[in-house]
């Protein structure tokens, strides 16, 4: 199997007549300059690497444009959020992830990291299969085509030292150990994803318990863990613990390079030391902590302490890769007062290669990585006159005309390559749902 691309962005170097070869399992194996296309080849315009959806909550999707009307702030949003999930059951979330997991696909992202937290039924009690809500949401992603890692969330306070809120019992194991229990059934029984697993946040996880998982989880698994989205979480953590929330997963054994922390808004300077000698990594979501007003985190200092930038979609209120790309250096220069925060190559890195480590996959357009790939229109009224390395400082996901997973055309201009379209599907799910 060969893609051929008129242009191909490798490595932050544009190159010309680029022949990118794949082997069976769908992964690049050689990378030819100067290259003429053949008859057999799926011919491309300009492309760059897949993007890397590294955290996302695909059924927050229902709230987007329902939300706006009365002010508030992130604890108003997260009762609507509350609403939404207790109406979920296995089948209608499976309709609804299919549809947003479609969007996603359209716009450039070829994979996801779903953080999932909604497990059983609305009063606590699990479905006769404990991880119905997980096949589902597999089901879905194999549907479409898009790359899943499903990050199984453990949930067991609603606060530091408080049970769950009626409204949060679906989301609770009991105990880490029943979690854990059930997250192996759910990683024995994938065959066409990645399953990785998440603390949902210091709120929700106690340090003991965080330290349970930190042992017990296997080695390979990535872990996901949101951070300091919120000074109120921050406030909750020094109460309860006498430490900020990164300290705390610090001292429970939870940092290290296989851990994720998402938001990660609102750290201090000991923090950003402490991520950053751990190895793990930050997931920033630029359209949602806008959207929250959770505010602008220190992109910038993370990664010039070595610490690597994932970029996710979150809430979904805006599905589009490019517009998070460019929220990451829009939030730098108005932080900072100054433009170029991030270069287009380290820009692009955080799209591709940074979102599909978070994954636990490997990414970018490079061999040994799958061959998922985004075919741009350089020619819009967006895109015209801008170079390859900086198309997605101005594309947006309208630009977008075919995308590729595993060397295969999965959509293009707007629908699946089944021909399915996601508006559609999204709109029969949401009215579902309501």
């Amino acid at each position: 199997m060969r893609v051929y691309a008129e242009r191909g962005l490798v490595a932050g170097r544009e190159v010309r007549d680029l022949a990118i070869d794949i082997d069976e399992a769908g992964t690049i194996t050689a990378l030819v300059e100067g290259a003429s296309p053949a008859g057999a080849d799926t011919r491309l315009g300009a492309v760059l690497a897949g993007s890397g959806n590294a955290h996302s909550h695909a059924f927050h999707r229902a709230l987007r444009g329902r939300t706006h009307d009365q002010g508030g702030d992130f604890w108003r949003w997260r009762e609507e959020m509350y609403a939404i999930a207790d109406r979920l059951t296995p089948d209608s979330y499976e309709r609804l992830a299919e549809a947003v997991f479609a969007e996603m696909l359209v716009t450039g992202w070829t994979s996801v990291a779903e953080f999932h937290y909604v497990h059983h039924q609305p009063d606590g009690t699990p479905y006769e299969d404990s991880n119905a809500f997980g096949a589902a949401l597999a089901r879905a992603a194999c549907s479409v085509g898009i790359r899943l890692t499903l990050l199984d969330t453990l949930y067991l306070t609603s606060a530091p030292g408080e049970p769950l809120l009626q409204e949060q019992r679906r989301f609770g194991d009991g105990t880490a150990a029943a979690w854990l229990d059930r997250w192996h059934q759910l990683a024995e029984s994938a065959t066409q994803h990645t399953i990785g697993a998440a603390i949902h946040s210091i709120r929700a996880v106690a340090p003991d318990d965080i330290a349970f998982v930190a042992e017990h989880l296997p080695a390979e698994a990535p872990l996901h863990v949101h951070v300091s989205e919120q000074p109120a979480e921050n406030e909750q953590s020094l109460a309860a613990y006498g430490r900020t929330p990164t300290q705390v997963l610090a001292d429970a054994g939870a940092l290290s390079p296989r851990t994720w922390l998402v938001h990660a808004t609102h750290l201090t300077e000991t923090d950003i030391a402490l991520i950053a000698d751990s190895g793990a990594g930050i997931v920033m979501c630029p359209t949602t902590e806008a959207d929250l007003g959770d505010g602008i985190g220190p992109a910038r200092e993370l990664a010039d302490a070595g610490v690597g930038v994932a970029l996710g979609s979150d809430q979904n209120a805006v599905v589009d890769p490019w517009l998070e790309v460019r929220g990451l250096e829009a939030g730098e220069r108005l932080r900072s007062r100054q433009r170029g925060r991030f270069s287009p190559t380290e820009l692009d890195t955080a799209r591709a290669d940074t979102g599909y480590a978070a994954a636990g996959l490997s990414g970018g357009l490079r061999i040994g990585a799958p061959a998922d790939l985004v075919e741009l229109d350089p020619d819009s009224v967006r895109t015209t006159g801008a170079a390859l390395d900086q198309l997605a400082l101005v594309a947006t996901a309208g630009d977008v005309t075919r995308v590729v997973v595993g060397g295969r055309v999965v959509a293009h201009d707007g629908h699946l390559a089944d021909g399915r379209d996601p508006a559609r599907l999204l709109t029969d799910a949401l009215k579902e749902l309501r």
